[in-house]
């Protein structure tokens, strides 16, 4: 007669259906397998020759882009391994607003080194170790490789020069025109003090129609709305704004009313006409000549209104309405009374332009210093003017990053080489094991350099080899000129190919720390998943 051997373990502890992963094959193998192949399918999107993604998000909605950020974001990673990394991605994003790639390319590489050195017998700890020691290193070298500094963000020639590369690397051939829409809005919006510079003073207007050379700058606001009344144009315009209705307020109960005579009939609105003129007037007599609501304009409220001449917009959006307050200085009201003169708000030009085929309410500022700016993107399909868009955001940020630290360090792969040169000096100077993890940092340093050189289509191995001659002979601004004959190299600082510093700092910083924590897992305990098994798809369905 067989003994039954009564299980044991951490499966009799969890419902049947759990999972459990344990040890260095089950569980950090794993997971750096799912890490490297997420940093796989953004790898060749890095730098400006990426090549784009095509990405069909769950509401089936179409994305075509090199950047990286937007990819994670509609792919919605599964992975809790990989989550870690798209996490680390998104704290760059909130922090520097660009260089997500960055992230995930580094973070990619730090991980399969890793498994190289775990599967020669270091344990997953002291490579831990010697990534720390390695990123410590890293961002003591970074300052001294500083090779410019914007020192007037209001100069619009400086601010080109500084925001051209974070542009060119999605928009490769228009980053001199888009750089230059970008510093013009983002001057126009500057406050007095450069650090309260806000991105959402900076809005983006999409019509469709002509070409990407056709955007412009507006000072202002444009919405892609018609007005409600027959004014469409209306100059020195004195605003008020409502986030209600403009219309006679409906009572809550019914009442019937009985009327006797022709007169009582004719009489019978005429209150209610009065209520509503009696309004109207009253804006009209507080100069008011533009009105701005958040709700429906009611029929006899615009007759009133086209009667006192004033021009009725309406906005759907709250958040539209609290921007147009900002931009103009008035203050939203929320029932119709009138203003007082502290809560109008002024523009120089409310009218209707026709842009393309469409319809757009501008409000312009044209003498004073608008607070915010518009730009108006042209394309002639939706997915150019989304990319576009994209890369202006990236744009924006990055001038939003130059108020914080004006510092920049060479771009085009110079500054991974010139740390990876020194770090591998600085390993050969350390005793422990940890030297062969600050190695294999280096290593994965030059991941970068070698991206930007497949993806330009010429021979990686070659165009590092050079890179490191360069920068043995003492040019530490040596980086991958991916517009040169084949592998060459060229001095980035002098031609104006530069990496914000910030945007190095915590690349570095947020990569070497996702990897770490990829790493620190040594076991995973799935709880069996809630609900029962999931229905099956009737075919008989009735689609209504």
């Amino acid at each position: 007669m067989a003994l039954s051997v009564p299980k044991s373990g951490l499966s009799t502890m969890m419902k049947d259906g759990a999972k459990h992963f344990h040890g260095l094959e089950e569980a950090i193998y794993r997971n750096i397998q799912a890490c490297k192949e997420l940093s796989v399918v953004t790898k060749s999107s890095y730098g400006p020759n990426g090549m784009n993604k095509m990405v069909i998000n769950h509401l089936e909605k179409l994305f075509v882009t090199n950047d990286a950020a937007t990819v994670l974001k509609e792919l919605e990673v599964q992975h809790p391994a990989a989550k870690m990394i798209v996490m680390a991605t998104q704290t760059m994003e909130q922090e520097v607003g660009d260089g997500t790639n960055f992230v995930l390319v580094l973070c990619g590489a730090l991980l399969t080194h890793a498994e190289e050195l775990l599967r020669m017998g270091l344990s997953p700890a002291e490579v831990i170790d010697g990534y720390e020691m390695a990123l410590l290193k890293s961002l003591e070298v970074l300052p001294s490789l500083e090779c410019s500094k914007a020192s007037n963000l209001r100069d619009k020639k400086e601010v080109v020069k500084a925001l051209k590369t974070s542009i060119a690397s999605m928009q490769y051939g228009n980053e001199d025109f888009l750089a230059g829409l970008v510093a013009e809005a983002c001057v126009n919006a500057l406050p007095l003090n450069a650090t309260n510079f806000n991105v959402d003073n900076v809005r983006i207007a999409k019509i469709i129609g002509a070409g990407v050379l056709r955007s412009k700058v507006m000072k202002g606001m444009v919405f892609r709305r018609e007005v409600e009344g027959t004014l469409n144009r209306m100059t020195n315009a004195k605003v008020a704004v409502y986030t209600c209705p403009f219309d006679s307020m409906a009572t809550e109960t019914k009442g019937t009313v009985l009327l006797k005579t022709a007169n009582e009939l004719l009489d019978f609105s005429k209150t209610e006409e009065d209520l509503i003129e009696g309004q109207v007037k009253a804006l009209s007599e507080a100069g008011c000549n533009v009105v701005v609501a958040g709700g429906k304009f009611g029929e006899m409220a615009l007759h009133f209104l086209n009667k006192y001449n004033i021009m009725a917009v309406r906005l759907l959006s709250k958040f539209d309405l609290s921007r147009l307050c900002k931009s103009i200085g008035a203050t939203a009201l929320p029932k119709m009374v009138p203003p007082t003169s502290g809560e109008t708000g002024h523009c120089d030009v409310v009218e209707v332009q026709e842009i393309g085929d469409t319809n757009v309410i501008v409000f312009r500022q044209e003498k004073e210093e608008s607070r915010i700016s518009t730009i108006v993107v042209r394309g002639s399909t939706q997915n150019i003017m989304d990319n576009l868009e994209r890369a202006l955001d990236d744009g924006i940020n990055t001038f939003k990053a130059l108020t914080r630290d004006a510092r920049f360090v060479p771009g085009a792969g110079a500054t991974e080489i010139e740390l990876a040169k020194q770090l591998t000096s600085y390993g050969e100077t350390c005793p422990g094991l940890e030297q062969y993890a600050i190695k294999k940092f280096a290593e994965s340093l030059e991941s970068l350099p070698r991206a930007l050189a497949e993806n330009a289509g010429v021979k990686a191995t070659e165009v590092v080899s050079k890179l490191y001659a360069a920068h043995q002979a003492g040019d530490k601004n040596a980086g991958v000129d991916i517009e040169g004959d084949g592998a060459a190299v060229k001095d980035m600082a002098a031609a104006g190919v530069w990496d914000l510093y910030v945007a190095k700092w915590w690349g570095l910083k947020l990569s070497t720390t996702a990897a770490n924590t990829v790493l620190r897992v040594d076991q995973i305990i799935m709880a069996k998943q809630a609900g029962g098994p999931k229905p099956k798809q009737n075919k008989n369905w009735d689609d209504d």
